[in-house]
């Protein structure tokens, strides 16, 4: 059995698969595949093992249709057409649960970080500009027992809720298609419209998948929405949000801050506006970018295939729901 995999992953995962008795094709160049290469190699593997390619749509997976699984080292699924991967049988497993403290933890830093405006003050150093400390100027905000919405309340946004209410005394509230009645009783969180977190956060971090629902939900209509000395934080997709809308949005004062993990299209261009703002800080998308983290999620992704080529139903399967139809 062979395994394509599109990017180099920790050795935990590639050792796992090879002690399994799987063949393992990399690709090691430093630029990304294009699709129709990715398909070519799919063509001569039994299993593609899927680190960020994207465009793996319907006519991908029906050219692909041998595959006998997918697994993504990634817990989200927003790059594959998860329902016709499951018409066609094909299993997709993703790596839950091992990535949630590491991008809780991004999005703590990229609070802390706006709210000091600490990047764009590094930058006055680096550039000759410290000079004379005036008591007026650079002032960022305190965070202590302000309002924090979560939009998402899963195990991501659940863990990020924690830390923020443990180490800052921030007040959590949270929009959510269903109540999370756990997080609630332990957080003492409140479940409120999508339009009373707007209106009552200090701070609004996203946590929650990008699908037809949430793309683009944060643009300039919502922006407007919040305080303005709100700051909002994005460590999902950047489909979420509007950029150009959100550039505005900082540009013209109406929100404070903004902090973002990911961004529309990645890699962000080097000459976006956001990357000079003294209110916005980017991140290139490091949210589980922690060796323990990237070797946990190495070795869901092996488990996955290592799984899928035996033919036996995945650990972390995305759309279980092929099993239950035989």
């Amino acid at each position: 059995m062979r395994v394509f995999v599109n990017k180099v992953i920790p050795d935990l995962g590639m050792k796992l698969m090879q002690d399994a008795g799987i063949e393992v094709t990399v690709w090691k160049q430093e630029r990304p595949l294009d699709r129709e290469e990715a398909i070519a190699y799919c063509k001569g593997h039994d299993a593609f093992l899927n680190v960020g390619q994207k465009g793996v749509d319907a006519d991908f997976l029906r050219q692909c249709r041998h595959l006998k699984v997918i697994a993504l080292h990634s817990v989200g699924f927003d790059n594959v057409d998860v329902e016709e991967a499951t018409r066609l049988k094909i299993p997709i497993g993703n790596t839950p649960f091992v990535l949630n403290r590491a991008t809780a933890e991004t999005a703590l830093l990229l609070m802390l970080t706006v709210s000091r405006k600490a990047l764009y003050m590094h930058k006055k150093i680096a550039f000759g500009g410290w000079g004379i400390s005036q008591p007026t100027k650079d002032l960022g905000m305190d965070l202590y027992g302000k309002t924090l919405g979560i939009v998402g309340l899963g195990r991501i946004g659940a863990e990020f809720g924690r830390m923020a209410g443990r180490a800052l005394g921030m007040k959590i509230i949270y929009y959510n298609r269903n109540p999370n009645p756990a997080a609630e009783k332990e957080l003492d969180a409140r479940l409120v419209t999508f339009d009373e977190l707007l209106a009552e956060s200090d701070v609004v971090s996203v946590h929650t998948a990008l699908t037809e629902e949430t793309k683009g939900k944060f643009g300039r209509e919502a922006f407007e929405k919040m305080k303005r000395s709100a700051i909002f934080i994005n460590t999902a997709r950047g489909g979420i949000h509007h950029e150009k809308e959100l550039t505005e949005a900082l540009q013209k004062n109406v929100i404070w801050g903004a902090g973002l993990d990911v961004t529309d299209p990645e890699p962000m261009h080097p000459d976006n506006p956001l990357l000079e703002m003294e209110n916005a800080v980017v991140f290139p998308h490091i949210g589980s970018a922690t060796k323990e983290t990237r070797d946990a999620m190495s070795r869901l992704a092996a488990e996955n295939i290592i799984a899928g080529l035996k033919g036996e139903e995945l650990p972390y399967p995305v759309n279980p729901e092929i099993y239950e139809e035989g």
